[in-house]
């Protein structure tokens, strides 16, 4: 069913139609790779719409949001074992899930969503996005350890580089790294400090792309605003 394009940016959060009307004369908005048109109609359910160069997800139905998931609860949609699991912290109006993985010991950033799409282009190796940990490491790690990480390491199922590593803080007995990757292997930044002999006594995630955790209280969620949405959808080429 078509629909005035100023009508469905605004129910989808762009803007108010009157500012979506300016990015129209702009030259801001594309339907289908093609200028948009004042006045011009289209269906939601079968038009591609972007908005500088980023694509504008239409559906009504589709909802996002960021947890920052506590330790002991479970990356899953359901739990065989009766663990809460990330659906259940999130009242969601439909049936959603996590996108990856973050192990039951860790905490951090995880998203969840009904966007099926999204969640292939975020999951799929050829379009990982950026994943960042504060690590606290037990014991500590020395220079040489550290640089070895930096260089990449060799886990039972392959090498595995982090993009960066860096040193936030020292303190007698432990210390505080920030690990980035690409990848999402099963526990992976943790068998990577053990690859080198340090200890992760605890693993935050705290940026996913383009979202930051930011002040977001353990066990809570938020709904993503349209914009991270649109920066979601352009960091894995969508």
């Amino acid at each position: 069913m078509e629909e005035r394009l100023q009508k469905v940016l605004a129910h989808a959060g762009l803007a108010s139609r009157r500012a979506v009307e300016e990015m129209i004369v702009g030259g801001r908005i594309r339907v289908n790779g093609e200028p948009a048109r004042l006045g011009q109609r289209i269906d939601p359910a079968k038009d591609e719409v972007e908005v500088d160069g980023s694509r504008v997800p239409l559906r009504a139905d589709l909802v996002w949001y960021l947890l920052n998931k506590p330790r002991g609860v479970v990356s899953t949609a359901s739990d065989p074992e009766g663990r809460t699991t990330v659906v259940d912290l999130i009242d969601a109006p439909t049936r959603v899930w996590p996108v990856g993985r973050l192990d039951v010991d860790s905490e951090g950033a995880v998203i969840v969503t009904n966007d099926g799409e999204l969640t292939h282009r975020l999951t799929h190796p050829s379009h990982a996005a950026p994943k960042t940990y504060l690590v606290e490491v037990g014991g500590g790690l020395t220079e040489p350890a550290l640089r070895r990480l930096a260089r990449g390491v060799r886990l039972e199922d392959g090498p595995a580089k982090p993009v960066s590593v860096r040193l936030v803080d020292r303190r007698p007995g432990a210390a505080l790294i920030e690990v980035t990757i690409t990848e999402g292997r099963n526990r992976q930044v943790r068998r990577m400090i053990e690859a080198v002999g340090g200890r992760v006594t605890r693993l935050v995630r705290v940026s996913i792309g383009p979202l930051m955790l930011g002040r977001l209280k353990p066990g809570t969620a938020r709904r993503l605003a349209p914009a991270e949405v649109r920066s979601l959808y352009k960091s894995v080429d969508l």
